[in-house]
């Protein structure tokens, strides 16, 4: 028999109906009473107290519990942040070693909006059955991040990657073409129908229809399929905040002599040396140049 009170972690929502994971099973949900009216915005990933109907229909969501995390977009052709997904752990961006051809400065964008948003970030380089991807690996592990060379196609990785994600709710992101799904297929056994399906909610480039998805994995923990992930996460950052979101520069950014230091062309800066040096690699320093021009030049919260 179900209870009549459960608490679930909200997986996906379809109109007004959300799907809410429960210790007894995955159940169908609306929001009712204070949540419909004042609570904040239920997103996926948000753990939800739910009251059961009447006869036996939807289950109603009556409060929201606080949310370890949050990641949020900018609303289009508007102010404020819009909640995309909530309790993230961690995000993994995905690469192909080859075919397509990686695209470091993309992955360096990816990996800032994880450490804005203060949530550890892991590499996975797949299809390393037509190329070893040693240099893209060493590339981000100077950096310290955790590197993962796998084959969707040969299974090697796999272990490795899949005990990585096992406990918690991470983020899967990455370019089109990096094998993302295959690799989720490779993962998560029975699987590939969902990713289907997954798939075909995407919608590239509608961003108004930009939704998460939560799937649970059979040995703990879930992965979050993010359309338009990197739309997320960078608004409202300030300028002289994101060298903080490049790991191999915190350790330097105290040396420089002013306080308030862009690492661009001001004298004594530690960030710019270390490049000279070698300590700091260029393609890593450039990424970041980018980013700060993108920050610069965006419209501030209230225009």
């Amino acid at each position: 028999m179900v209870n009549t009170n459960l608490t679930g972690t909200v997986l996906e929502r379809d109109g007004s109906v959300y799907q809410i994971a429960t210790p007894e099973g995955t159940v169908r949900a609306v929001l009712r009473g204070k949540a419909k009216d004042e609570g904040p915005k239920v997103v996926v990933g948000d753990i939800v107290s739910l009251e059961i109907g009447e006869a036996g229909g939807l289950f109603g969501i009556t409060a929201v519990e606080p949310r370890r995390s949050v990641l949020a977009r900018r609303v289009p052709e508007g102010r404020g942040l819009r909640p995309v997904v909530a309790n993230v752990d961690q995000v993994v961006v995905v690469t192909a070693a080859v075919d397509p051809a990686p695209v470091p400065q993309l992955l360096d964008r990816l990996l800032a909006i994880a450490e804005v948003n203060h949530l550890t970030a892991a590499i996975a380089i797949n299809k390393i059955d037509l190329a070893p991807g040693d240099a893209l690996a060493e590339r981000f592990h100077s950096t310290g991040y955790p590197v993962y060379l796998t084959s969707a196609k040969t299974g090697e990785g796999i272990p490795e990657l899949r005990k990585g994600l096992r406990g918690r709710a991470s983020v899967v992101t990455g370019p089109s073409g990096a094998g993302k799904s295959s690799l989720l297929n490779a993962i998560e056994s029975g699987l590939k129908l969902r990713v289907r399906e997954i798939s075909a909610k995407i919608r590239r480039g509608r961003q108004t229809t930009v939704s998460a998805i939560m799937i649970p994995l059979t040995e703990g923990g879930y992965v979050i399929d993010t359309p338009g992930f990197s739309e997320v996460g960078l608004w409202g950052v300030e300028p002289a905040e994101l060298a903080e979101c490049f790991p191999e520069f915190r350790p330097l950014i105290a040396s420089c002599r002013f306080a308030d230091c862009r690492h661009k062309q001001e004298p004594d800066c530690a960030v710019q040396q270390a490049v000279v040096t070698g300590s700091v690699r260029d393609d890593r320093y450039a990424s970041y140049l980018a980013l700060l021009s993108e920050l610069e030049s965006a419209p501030k919260p209230w225009e």
